[in-house]
C-alpha cells in the first residue's frame, strides 16, 4: 500500500475507535496483529498483545476504565509501510474520576494492506496517577 492508503486506514480505525466499533479496528489489523501499549498497573489489557481476540479485549478494557474526553489526531507522518500519527488525549477515570492529559505518538507498520504492528507511546505516569490518585515515583 502506499504511504497515502496506509494514512486512510489509519484514519480510518481512529474513526471506527470514536464510533466504539471494535470491528471496524480490528477490520484493519493482520489476524495475528501484534498491538503493544504502555504497561500499567491495575489494567490488564494494557502491555503487549497479539490477535485479534486480544486487541478486542484490549478495547473493552479501555472502555471499562477510560472516558474519553478528547482525542485528537494532529499529524501523520508516513513513509512506505511506516505510520507515525501524533496527537493528544484527555481521559478521566471511571474508577477514580481523575483526569489524565498527554501527547501520544502511535507507530502503525504495514503488510499487504493490514496492520501488522501497533506501538502507542504516551505519559504512562499521568495515566497511572489518575488511576489511582497518587503520584508514580520516577
Amino acid at each position: 500500500m502506499s504511504s497515502e492508503q496506509n494514512i486512510k486506514a489509519a484514519q480510518s480505525g481512529y474513526a471506527a475507535f470514536g464510533r466504539r466499533d471494535i470491528q471496524g479496528i480490528l477490520a484493519l489489523l493482520d489476524e495475528h496483529i501484534e498491538w503493544v501499549t504502555p504497561e500499567l498497573p491495575g489494567v490488564p489489557a494494557s502491555g503487549a498483545k497479539r490477535g485479534h481476540e486480544a486487541v478486542a479485549e484490549f478495547f473493552r478494557s479501555l472502555e471499562k476504565h477510560w472516558e474519553f474526553e478528547a482525542f485528537e489526531q494532529r499529524e501523520f507522518i508516513a513513509s512506505g509501510d511506516l505510520l507515525a500519527v501524533q496527537g493528544y488525549y484527555r481521559v478521566k477515570s471511571r474508577q477514580t474520576g481523575l483526569v489524565a492529559e498527554s501527547p501520544w505518538v502511535m507507530v502503525w507498520r504495514f503488510h499487504n494492506g493490514k496492520c501488522v504492528h501497533f506501538q502507542e507511546y504516551t505519559d504512562t505516569a499521568a495515566l497511572a496517577k489518575a488511576l489511582t490518585g497518587q503520584a508514580v515515583a520516577a
